[in-house]
């Protein structure tokens, strides 16, 4: 049973590296995403067309805004996979019918029967040789 405690440590820490991976990537992207907002904003104060006030305004609600899709996008995709799998039946002729299989079970029946009769005969035929 010890190589199954590695098995579960190596699960679980796995679970937990990628847990990490992902809050990483998640992290670099809304920083990503907040210093292109804020070059944004700086070119547009530059330009004359905002003011340093309605910048900063403006990259604090646009990083809001990324985050509430980041965090939408998060609670979504475990609904979407907890869903049942659909299937899809194509035709109903391939499922046996009752006499089908009293059919084949009969004919199994008779190829064991006859099986055991000719092993039976193969047994005496040895003790005979002996």
């Amino acid at each position: 049973m010890a190589g199954f405690g590695d098995i579960v440590k190596k699960a679980f820490y796995l679970g937990v590296g990628l847990a990490s991976y992902a809050g990483e990537k998640a992290g670099g992207t809304l920083s990503e995403v907040r210093s292109q907002i804020q070059k944004l904003a700086d070119e547009m104060v530059a330009r004359g067309e905002m003011t340093t006030e309605e910048a900063r305004r403006f990259v604090e609600d646009m990083m809001k805004q990324a985050q509430q899709q980041s965090a939408t996008t998060t609670t979504e995709e475990p609904t979407t996979l907890s869903e049942p799998r659909r299937i899809e039946i194509i035709e109903e002729d391939d499922q046996p019918t009752a006499k089908d299989s009293q059919t084949k079970n009969s004919d199994n029946v008779d190829q064991l029967r006859q099986q055991v009769l000719e092993l039976e005969n193969e047994l005496k035929r040895l003790q005979r040789d002996k």
